[in-house]
């Protein structure tokens, strides 16, 4: 190993169970979160995604993470403390980050829906900077001025469904930041059920499941297996819940 670990600049290099979890109850029973817990997770210096079924655990990680790193559940900046209606698991309170020496704090998390919230957070505040009133531009739209103005940094950046305000041409850009900002030292832990993200060639990919948590790679993911036959033929789907 030698020296190596004085040039490692992640912000998280692994993710590890702390002394005082309640392993009885969720979201510890959930069999990825268990795993977690029991094995800890290595976040990769670039992109980490987690892909998986409604359920598996995906979210509640990556906010698990945002939150230990000093986050807002809802969303925001390292800067950003609002709140609304707590709703987020103890798995934060579960779990401890081992960092690297020298690595930046700056942080940013993404959460699909709470963004609403987070807009008006930002309106709320004394007026100063360019950003636009986010609230009128259209959900997609937000969401790429999001991207342009807070992805510019080194730091640990938690995104958990970014697609679900996205067109395929906006994933596609979603992609591009991504890349870019991996390139100039940020590191992404993103929960995606998109096709199009999982696909960045660069990514570590994880999936969730009954199993608990697994590497695997894009040609073996579930999820692009259901979706290369649906398109294949749609029918062999739909006839399941269409027929009267």
């Amino acid at each position: 190993m030698g020296d190596a670990w004085l040039r490692d600049r992640r912000p998280v290099r692994r993710v590890v169970a702390s002394g005082d979890q309640e392993r009885g109850r969720w979201p510890a029973t959930v069999p990825a979160v268990a795993q977690l817990l029991d094995e800890g997770l290595e976040l990769a210096p670039g992109v980490t995604l987690l892909v998986g079924e409604n359920g598996t655990g995906k979210s509640t990680i990556v906010e698990a993470i945002a939150m230990a790193f000093g986050l807002s559940s809802e969303g925001g900046s390292v800067h950003a403390r609002h709140s609304s209606r707590a709703t987020e698991s103890d798995l934060w309170r579960w779990i401890t980050l081992e960092r690297s020496v020298g690595a930046p704090k700056w942080g940013f998390f993404l959460r699909a829906e709470t963004m609403h919230g987070f807009y008006s957070y930002l309106e709320d505040l004394p007026p100063g900077g360019s950003d636009p009133v986010f609230h009128e531009l259209s959900h997609g739209e937000s969401f790429l001025e999001i991207l342009r103005t807070r992805f510019n940094s080194p730091g640990l950046y938690c995104l958990d469904e970014p697609e679900a305000a996205m067109s395929f041409s906006a994933q596609l850009a979603l992609l591009g930041t991504m890349q870019d900002l991996a390139s100039r030292g940020g590191q992404i832990v993103c929960a995606t059920h998109s096709p199009l993200v999982a696909a960045l060639p660069s990514a570590t990919l994880w999936e969730l499941g009954t199993w608990g948590i697994r590497p695997t790679t894009f040609e073996e993911l579930e999820l692009v297996a259901h979706w290369k036959s649906y398109l294949d033929e749609p029918m062999r789907y739909l006839r399941h819940v269409l027929e009267d």
